[in-house]
């Protein structure tokens, strides 16, 4: 079956965590991992990041999430006690194609594009689906 609409990469795995620390270095310890980027404060989001990976591959990056507020929504997901994987990112060369194309699908645009800290003012929106999955959408750097 081919895609129709906006071409979407796999970028990293969001994965909620109490704290930063402890949780790379678990990541370190049992794989080898390596902090690519972090920690990152992002007022916006209301979290701290480090995004991880092992040296010189082309893996998906692992971002660890962090609250950085009371009321962050990662720290009230925790207080559920439902820390561990908490979403998947694509990146899109059209942000705003790639929205339409979730809405039309069915989807909740739950976040708007506003610009990320991490990712260099790129904006990121997040969608919900119909199945009760989280992703994360950011736009891909611009081709000069």
């Amino acid at each position: 079956m081919s895609q129709s609409g906006p071409k979407f990469k796999l970028l990293h795995v969001g994965v909620a965590v109490p704290a930063l620390e402890s949780a790379t270095t678990s990541l370190e310890d049992l794989f080898g991992y390596t902090v690519l980027a972090g920690p990152i404060h992002d007022p916006i989001q209301k979290v701290v990041v480090s995004f991880l990976a092992t040296a010189g591959s082309e893996e998906v990056a692992i971002e660890l999430i962090a609250p950085a507020a009371d009321d962050s929504p990662i720290r009230s997901m925790l207080n559920k006690g439902s820390g561990g994987a908490y979403h998947l990112c694509f990146e899109t060369d059209d942000m705003e194609g790639a929205l339409a194309h979730a809405e039309s699908l069915g989807c909740i645009v739950v976040a708007l594009p506003v610009p990320a800290i991490a990712f260099g003012g790129r904006r990121i929106a997040w969608i919900y689906t119909p199945s009760r999955q989280l992703f994360e959408i950011v736009e891909a750097e611009a081709v000069e």
